[in-house]
């Protein structure tokens, strides 16, 4: 099964809520499902978006279900959907590189940003994207997808320790952003 199937299955099980449809079909005109997750760290193939997502719900749904967490649902919105934000984000191109056995240079592939919706946070604008493609969020669910990136978020001010402190779903959502990005990569 594709790693697109894959996600759409899980949404499709999980995400009920109305508004859920709107959604997916705005992520199916997007290139969510062929983008990248990063232009040169984690993901940074086409198809990395999804997979890195795919692989933030899989650490999140564990970790959850460790302490307890059973809500699949906002399970499945935060480890899938935290990162709709580099939707429409990345272009292909290439860059010249020398090639170290032959002593020329040659064009690679590689990703540039190149955003089409330029707005706020890197987690806030996830939340936006989720409000208004139609899903509504619990204050739970936009708290952790807007402090995933913990303190790497510089864009705009904000403490992610008082959401972790008043939702434990933050916490289990950074830290199995970070384990998929630096030590369980796909």
């Amino acid at each position: 099964m594709s790693a697109k199937q894959e996600f759409i299955d899980i949404f499709k099980e999980n995400i009920k809520r109305p508004g859920s449809e709107k959604l997916l079909e705005w992520l199916s005109q997007s290139d969510f499902f062929i983008a990248p997750a990063s232009t040169k760290y984690h993901s940074a193939f086409e198809g990395g978006l999804v997979q890195h997502s795919l692989n933030v719900y899989k650490l999140l749904k564990k970790r959850c279900a460790e302490y307890g967490i059973t809500d699949g649902e906002s399970i499945a919105i935060c480890g899938l959907l935290h990162d709709i934000c580099k939707a429409n984000f990345y272009k292909a191109s290439t860059r010249n590189v020398k090639n170290e056995e032959t002593g020329k240079w040659e064009q690679v592939p590689f990703y540039t940003i190149k955003e089409e919706f330029p707005y706020g946070s890197h987690g806030g604008k996830s939340v936006y994207l989720m409000l208004a493609h139609g899903l509504q969020l619990t204050d739970e669910e936009a708290a952790a997808i807007n402090c995933h990136m913990g303190g790497w978020d510089y864009t705009t001010y904000h403490n992610p320790s008082n959401a972790f402190e008043k939702y434990p779903l933050a916490v289990y959502l950074h830290t199995a952003d970070m384990l998929a990005t630096y030590i369980n990569k796909c």
